[in-house]
């Protein structure tokens, strides 16, 4: 497919000016550099220039790149033109990330804290032998009375069998993710409704009917993509006349990629998703196969909530096995699920005495209230706009049509649903699950054309553990799970920080004592800053492992361990564009600069300091385990490799000839994604023997389980068996707080860690704030004006402001004001002058946070011009 980057940036200023700034960085950089490396010979010999492919290193989908070098320095970064992700093109931040190879204000060297914590750092330099035994000797300490309490936290995994699997694994520490302000609240109820890893998003190349459900269209990514991807296949799809209605706040990201807008009322996402389901049932739009063969949908539900289950016969403990019930018509009489093909979708029925209903008929029952009026009252929605999607879906859901790829035929319902970030809201989890039932009553889930998970479609670990969830009795490890807080828990690490400062509250012992801090800077990039800064008061010891001096290791680290950004070998790291099988490795374009090492060379050597790399349960036991090295491609358990080394015996698991394949070529293309592994109708069994949960009955049992252990109504109100509706608590503010705050991202940035790059800073230079016209002038605010944003938390009454300038658009619901999240640090001259962050008022913890512990992003505030105090 051939999207050029002209034909995108028509609705994409961002990516325009990104074009514009590259000849200016990009020309003056490739001489300055190219005199720097030696100037000397550059007088007397011809330059050598060469090219090196590697992957983007910045952004999230690790596009490939080809580095262009003179004399050995890269001093251009272009798109890798066989890569299957980005096909030959780069976002802003692929360009621009040239500059944070020869930032000077990297850290050059370990450091060492030579002051108290808790302040801006002072510190003294160190070698790595010095760091690293500082670091190795303050972990054995708590490994050796309990290897959990030393946690290891990272934000961007680019190896995760190295870091997240081997690393943990060998040292037995305790791990924490970003998830939580990310996605995961999707994640998870795709994992509990269908099974599948990952959150939703379309078969862009035969999808026709698109909701762009609180997807930022042209400045941020989606599910399993960062940005390039998603686009150059829309505009594909909008070229053969894809249809996109576009559900969000705001517009602006949407452009003239989007037939309809329909500007959401912010965390009423649910409520939509509802009257969706009740207007696709009243209208008739049902696909009765899917639903009776491949969901719980007509399973029978007794008045108690729960299934009735039959014997069906004895295990080898001698314990009576049971199945869920069906009712067969032929018969008059429940039989185990499974057994029969057409079993009863609707009905009540009486057997021994008790009465049972179809969940398809309570799920019926639930949403029959859920009308395009009701919702219009909550969502700020018209109700003929409600019920014109509704018929739009399910007309172009063409139910019962199939089509044939690779020679399957296969169910065709070319309707579909992308979100991703819009998850992190305070019903997210069952707004997601209610979502997830719009595409399900017409049989579109892993339908061609329909919504997709994932590029494969496979059952993620969490799927059989959701049907039976664990509430124990304390005491809590301090992430809560399995607790009567969290039945389901993604590892939030807000509220690890406030279990952390108040572990009592929370019925935990023990809370961890050392923090190895992976590429993330949580005093800056997560919200509710206090919060976060009162738990990292409580470690006793913290190394970080970054290129840059964070906000948070200026704070808080009592080691800062040099990591090299590009220039390492990092992977195995997937090239897919969700059609193409691929693989890639990032290969390091030159040396690390300064006294830098990758990550991977920086574990090899804790792992050695701590007495943790060799022999049977050591790093590289975990690392063969982790790559699949076995036979004559395992490391041996008793010789330190190199990076290279280790790669090079993967890349030969591949069938390619070592590492020097992807030195020269950066990619492995293995051909395309057979359908029978793609689309979750094809795969054999279908969906690969998932059952999709309609009726959540694990999650009724969890809440009456919380309900005994003494857990407070904030915390199980919304474990119902289907997504219910109730009144969000950010709206509990004072009337005076009359807007909600949102965030977004912009595609020039990627969280903290671009701020302070030149060119993304020249395109985005800083904070504001966007207001409504009608917004801006009830309070005498002019575009440009300095404002305070105060926020109020409706649960502790406590207040925040920042300060900002106004910006004013159309774009955007008259009350709803937004802010874009990248900014806010300090540690970096770039950052000077940039603004504050919505991070420091939005809130974590009870009310702002998700069942599952997934931070929200939503919050009550009121804004008004700086020359007002109060």
């Amino acid at each position: 497919m051939k999207v050029t980057r002209r034909r995108f940036v028509q609705g994409s200023a961002a990516a325009g000016a990104a074009l514009a700034g590259r000849k200016f960085l990009f020309g003056d950089l490739e001489s300055v550099v190219a005199r720097a490396a030696n100037p000397a010979s550059s007088r007397q010999l011809p330059l050598v220039e060469d090219f090196i492919p590697t992957t983007c290193w910045v952004g999230k989908q690790d596009c490939g790149m080809m580095a262009r070098r003179i004399d050995g320095r890269v001093v251009k970064f272009e798109g890798h033109p066989d890569n299957p992700r980005n096909a030959g093109t780069l976002c802003p931040k692929g360009e621009a990330q040239i500059v944070s190879i020869y930032d000077p204000n990297r850290v050059k060297t370990p450091l060492v804290r030579s002051n108290a914590k808790g302040a801006s750092g002072e510190w003294r330099e160190a070698s790595w032998a010095e760091a690293l035994a500082l670091v190795a000797e303050r972990v054995n300490e708590v490994r050796a009375r309990n290897p959990k309490m030393v946690l290891w936290q990272k934000g961007r995994s680019k190896a995760e069998k190295l870091y997240d699997d081997a690393f943990v694994n060998a040292i037995g520490s305790s791990k924490l993710g970003h998830g939580a302000y990310c996605s995961d609240a999707g994640y998870r109820a795709m994992e509990y409704t269908i099974g599948v890893h990952g959150v939703q998003n379309p078969d862009m190349r035969s999808t026709n009917y698109l909701l762009a459900w609180g997807w930022n269209i042209t400045n941020a990514g989606g599910n399993k993509f960062c940005w390039i991807t998603w686009p150059q296949q829309l505009v594909a799809a909008r070229d053969r006349g894809m249809k996109v209605v576009h559900i969000d706040p705001r517009l602006r990201s949407a452009g003239p990629f989007a037939d309809t807008w329909l500007p959401i009322k912010p965390g009423t996402d649910l409520a939509l998703a509802l009257a969706l389901c009740q207007q696709l049932i009243e209208f008739g739009y049902l696909d009765r196969p899917y639903l009776t063969k491949h969901t719980n949908a007509p399973h029978l539900v007794g008045t108690d909530g729960l299934f009735l289950r039959l014997p069906v016969g004895i295990d080898e403990a001698g314990a009576e096995v049971t199945a869920e019930a069906v009712w067969d018509p032929a018969t008059g009489a429940p039989v185990p699920a499974g057994s029969i093909g057409d079993p009863a979708l609707e009905g009540t029925f009486e057997y021994q005495g008790a009465s049972y209903s179809t969940a398809f008929d309570l799920f019926k029952a639930h949403v029959a209230d859920s009308t395009p009026e009701w919702a219009a009252e909550i969502t700020g929605l018209q109700a003929t706009d409600i019920r014109n999607v509704a018929r739009d879906f399910g007309d172009n859901a063409m139910i019962g049509s199939t089509t044939v790829v690779d020679g399957v035929e296969i169910p065709y319902r070319p309707v579909a649903i992308m979100s991703y970030h819009m998850a992190q809201q305070e019903l997210g989890f069952q707004a997601l699950r209610a979502m997830t039932m719009v595409a399900m009553l017409v049989g579109a889930v892993g339908a061609v054309g329909g919504l997709m998970i994932d590029n494969t479609w496979s059952i993620y670990k969490n799927y059989e553990p959701f049907a039976n969830l664990a509430v124990n009795d304390p005491p809590y490890d301090f992430t809560l799970k399995n607790s009567k807080y969290f039945p389901i828990n993604t590892g939030f690490p807000g509220m690890v920080a406030k279990v952390m400062a108040d572990p009592e509250r929370y019925g935990v012992e023990e809370i961890p004592e050392v923090a190895i801090v992976h590429m993330t800077n949580p005093v800056v990039a997560y919200p509710d800053r206090r919060v976060i800064m009162e738990g990292y008061d409580k470690f006793k010891f913290v190394a970080v492992i970054s290129p840059w001096l964070s906000e948070t290791a200026d704070y808080y680290a009592d080691v800062v361990l040099p990591a090299a950004t590009i220039e390492k070998y990092e992977g195995p790291i997937s090239a897919s564009d969700g059609y193409t099988d691929a693989t890639t490795l990032r290969i390091p374009p030159m040396e690390p600069l300064f006294e830098s090492k990758g990550e991977i060379d920086i574990y090899l050597d804790l792992c050695e300091a701590m007495g943790t790399l060799y022999g049977e349960g050591g790093y590289l036991e975990w690392v063969n385990k982790g790559l699949k090295l076995e036979g004559e491609f395992a490391l041996p358990l008793d010789k330190k490799p190199t990076v290279r080394e280790i790669f090079d015996l993967w890349a030969k698991t591949q069938g390619v000839e070592g590492v020097s394949y992807f030195e020269e070529n950066g990619v492995l293309v293995k051909g395309p994604i057979a359908a029978t592994k793609r689309y979750g109708y094809a795969v054999d069994p279908p969906f690969a023997g998932a059952l999709h949960r309609l009726y959540g009955e694990s999650l009724l049992l969890a809440q009456r389980a919380m309900q005994d252990k003494g857990a407070e109504e904030i915390y199980w109100q919304d474990y119902t068996a289907f997504p219910t509706w109730r009144q969000l608590t950010f709206e509990k503010s004072p009337p005076e707080y009359d807007l909600t705050l949102i965030s977004y991202h912009q595609i020039e940035h990627k969280q903290t860690r671009t701020a302070f790059m030149p060119l993304l800073a020249e395109l985005s230079p800083g904070s504001r704030v966007d207001l409504n016209p009608s917004t801006a002038k009830a309070r005498a605010i002019e575009h440009g004006d300095e404002v305070w944003v105060e926020s109020q938390n409706a649960i502790t009454g406590e207040t925040r402001r920042i300060r900002t300038q106004a910006a004013i658009t159309s774009s955007i619901r008259p009350d709803t004001v937004g802010m874009p999240h990248h900014f806010g640090g300090w540690t970096h001259p770039g950052n000077e002058g940039q603004g504050s962050s919505p991070n420091e008022i939005f809130y974590t913890g009870e009310g702002y946070m998700c069942q599952t512990a997934d931070q929200t992003f939503h919050v009550k505030v009121r804004v008004y011009p700086a020359g007002e105090e109060s």
